[in-house]
């Protein structure tokens, strides 16, 4: 549905600073819902224009739905919708009509635009809403506007950009739910950007990362964190003195290692933050398997007259993922502004 290869300094004027995508090679095959990630300037949204053809790349290609971003934009924009990050309907006009003029726009009859914006207000639950002005609704009720609007010409493919952005618990969850429906009764092929990581770890089945204009990992969103952040075990001693020893023993024991399933190299942690913290009488692993490794290293303190005050186990985020790639975390500047 998506390959776009080697587009390279690629420019967006923000903020009196440009934002370059360096090198972007990426495949997305029909019917997927991708979670594409980042912080701030990463390139996102600037990949997210190239693609719908809203910014021209200075170089390299990209084909979208069959159709090429630089020869044939027209071609693409005809069999994708895209939804940004700011509102797309206007303040005047009644939410039905914004839609059926959205359809006209798409080369609808005037019969045929009335009766699609008859199937979207249905689909997404605008019904009660259709006399209504835009400005009226709330924040989770324009965000279901919006993505009628990028579906009245029934895209197979469909650009979402930060969807749920500054809305509260429920309209998010409410506009989630909406979404999946697509991807479940229509089989859209859905492209998203998001800064809230746990709809990305639980709705989306490919996570993308970008960092620096670059991607910087591509999974599933358990494979990513199983092999690049791993569990964690977190334990408490009653000195400080015990607690350099349990770091000691936890960073060198190989039958630790062994038990976690976790190589000595992945172990040490050749990229981002190591396997092994101390802080205090808290002492932090990284394991491949924290509920295999964990009783094996209780077991190894005790030996070594080690007492454990409490100990832990925790399951890895997708910011754990970037945290060891790039040694920050993806949360620090990662809200939109």
């Amino acid at each position: 549905m998506i390959h776009a290869r080697g587009l390279t300094r690629v420019f967006k004027l923000k903020k009196e600073s440009v934002e370059a995508v360096r090198g972007i090679d990426l495949d997305v095959e029909a019917g997927q819902l991708v979670a594409f990630l980042g912080p701030n300037g990463a390139g996102k949204s600037t990949t997210l224009r190239m693609l719908t053809t809203l910014l021209p790349p200075t170089s390299g290609t990209a084909t979208v739905a069959g159709r090429d971003i630089a020869r044939d934009p027209g071609g693409v924009r005809a069999r994708i919708g895209y939804v940004g990050q700011k509102n797309s309907a206007g303040e005047n006009f009644r939410v039905r009509d914004e839609l059926v003029t959205q359809g006209r726009c798409y080369g609808l009859a005037p019969a045929e635009a009335g009766r699609r914006a008859d199937e979207l207000l249905d689909l997404l639950e605008l019904r009660p809403l259709a006399q209504r002005k835009p400005g009226t609704l709330s924040g989770g009720q324009r965000r279901r506007l919006d993505i009628a609007l990028g579906l009245v010409h029934r895209p197979g493919l469909l650009f979402l950009d930060e969807p749920s952005t500054g809305l509260d618990p429920k309209s998010r969850a409410e506009v989630w739910a909406h979404i999946l429906r697509l991807r479940a009764e229509y089989g859209t092929t859905l492209f998203l950007t998001t800064h809230y990581l746990e709809e990305a770890d639980s709705m989306a089945e490919r996570v993308v990362i970008i960092d620096n204009g670059e991607i910087i990992a591509d999974g599933t969103a358990e494979g990513l964190k199983n092999d690049l952040a791993g569990d964690r075990i977190t334990i408490t001693t009653a000195t400080e003195q015990e607690a350099a020893t349990a770091a000691r023993l936890g960073g060198g024991e190989a039958a630790l290692r062994t038990a976690a399933g976790m190589t000595s190299e992945a172990a040490g942690g050749t990229t981002g933050e190591a396997a092994v913290e101390v802080e205090g009488t808290t002492v932090r692993l990284r394991v491949a398997n924290a509920a295999t490794a964990l009783p094996e290293y209780l077991r190894t303190l005790e030996g070594n007259g080690v007492k454990v005050a409490t100990a832990e186990t925790a399951r890895p985020t997708l910011d754990d993922v970037f945290l060891t790639l790039t040694g920050r975390s993806l949360t620090d500047d990662d809200i939109p502004s």
